[in-house]
């Protein structure tokens, strides 16, 4: 620890005499010595430093007085008088200014050179500085350790025990670590993961900011961007399970034992939840941790899509939670679940039926009756978008080339059950005209419109053209 006021007082050695009382910062370490002749030596000096001098330019009681005066002004921690040359001994100007003041006075004898002070507390300074780097280094070992035999968490506790306080971690605004955040006042440490994910430390306040939160910063982040990568390789090889299963390549007991690899038991009920990125954010899917409270889902990546798997017959609960977390971490995103179905083919309905409800396009989809369509669509082995491509291609070429309206018309017809009349009412057209648009669609696309099997052609095609 650096000396103190009091220590280097009582040091034997150097034969220092106090003038002054000492009482009031006697306790308080020393920060360094300033050595000086100047009569305003302010610029040179910082608060908590002790100032020796010999008095060599303060000829007069103004002079004295002066000094003492910049002195205690520039935060000076004590004044130390060497006698023997300027002055016999400490002018009585000097103290009598410096007790109005508060500012302690020692005599420095002529035999003591201000050298050896000054070293004394460097010495101090160094021992001090020599201790906590090794205090900070057992921490740093401490940290490490724990991290590496307990995980994060236990790292955090064991970080919070030895700052003394409350420490906290949130990542994608979802508290992954500690207690809620209100009601204190706390400091932020960012935490760099390589992930946009507004990962944050938080340490309650009062708390000393040193090198141990550095090295705990670097800890965090590393970690965390580990777990991302394992996150993304464990979904990536799950996905691969879920796509033969879906594909219908995956059956029996070679279908159960995928599963249970993967962490599913297939003969308990399990809905799957489906989340659906917007447009530039599907990467964030591959990483994106689940909150603390759905730690115990099974996740996947399947067709760009993040897939959640969770032992319960209603998956509502699981996809209401995953919304509010992907609001409250600025990714956009629709979330679809299906029913609770024990089985592999269970567990692939339940995926039908997730897919079916992301087609209703709002933020949460319910479940409906799974239709014949869902399932075409669904299944790898029909070609559908190419179906799409060859059918509609021609109108969107048409309607861009001519500024024309034949899938807008052709969209109408079909969700108004192919009434014309109700065509024209909702387009604003004349019968006649919707009539002439169905013919040219008819011969655009080489499926007529007005009968039944070709409706359902066009039907598919617009489903699919929607999905992909």
């Amino acid at each position: 620890m650096a000396i103190t006021l009091l220590k280097l007082l009582e040091s034997q050695n150097l034969g220092l005499r106090a003038h002054t009382d000492f009482s009031g910062v006697g306790q308080t370490p020393i920060e360094w010595a300033a050595v000086t002749e100047l009569r305003d030596p302010s610029p040179f000096l910082t608060t908590g430093a002790i100032v020796l001098t010999t008095g060599l330019r303060q000829t007069t009681i103004a002079n004295q007085e002066s000094f003492v005066q910049t002195v205690h002004g520039a935060g000076a921690l004590a004044l130390g008088y060497g006698t023997g040359l300027s002055h016999r001994s400490v002018p009585a100007a000097v103290i009598r200014r410096a007790t109005e003041l508060g500012l302690p006075v020692f005599e420095v004898p002529y035999e003591t050179p201000f050298m050896a002070i000054t070293k004394l507390i460097a010495d101090a300074l160094n021992e001090d500085h020599l201790q906590r780097l090794e205090q900070l280094l057992k921490g740093h070992q401490r940290l490490a350790s724990t991290l590496l035999t307990g995980g994060l968490r236990a790292m955090l506790r064991e970080l919070s025990r030895m700052l003394g306080t409350a420490v906290a971690l949130t990542q994608f605004a979802a508290r992954i670590h500690g207690p809620e955040l209100g009601g204190e006042s706390w400091h932020e440490v960012p935490i760099a993961t390589g992930l946009r994910d507004k990962c944050t430390l938080h340490l309650a306040e009062p708390c000393e900011h040193d090198g141990l939160v550095d090295y705990a910063q670097g800890l965090i982040g590393l970690e965390l961007a580990n777990q991302a990568r394992l996150r993304e390789s464990t979904r990536l090889v799950a996905g691969l399970a879920f796509s033969d299963l879906l594909a219908g390549t995956l059956t029996g007991s070679e279908a159960n034992a995928r599963l249970q690899g993967i962490g599913i038991d297939p003969g308990q009920p399990h809905s799957v939840v489906l989340v659906a990125a917007a447009p530039g954010q599907e990467k964030a899917l591959r990483t994106l941790p689940i909150p603390p409270q759905f730690q115990h889902v099974v996740s996947a990546v399947v067709d760009g899509r993040l897939a959640l798997v969770v032992a319960l017959q209603d998956g509502a609960e699981l996809a209401d939670g995953i919304d509010r977390y992907l609001q409250g971490a600025g990714i956009g995103a629709r979330v679809g679940f299906g029913g609770g179905y024990a089985q592999p083919n269970g567990l692939r309905w339940s995926f039908f039926e997730a897919i079916e409800a992301l087609r209703h396009g709002d933020r949460i989809n319910t479940p409906s009756k799974l239709s014949l369509t869902s399932l075409l669509l669904a299944a790898r082995d029909v070609p559908l978008h190419a179906l799409a491509q060859e059918a509609l291609e021609p109108l969107q070429i048409f309607d861009k080339k001519h500024s024309a309206e034949l899938l807008g018309t052709l969209r109408s017809y079909l969700e108004l059950d192919g009434s014309v009349g109700a065509v024209a009412d909702a387009l604003g057209l004349h019968r006649n005209t919707v009539r002439y648009r169905l013919q040219q669609i008819s011969e655009l696309s080489g499926y007529d419109p007005t009968t039944t099997a070709d409706r359902v052609q066009l039907w598919l095609a617009l489903t699919a053209m929607d999905l992909n």
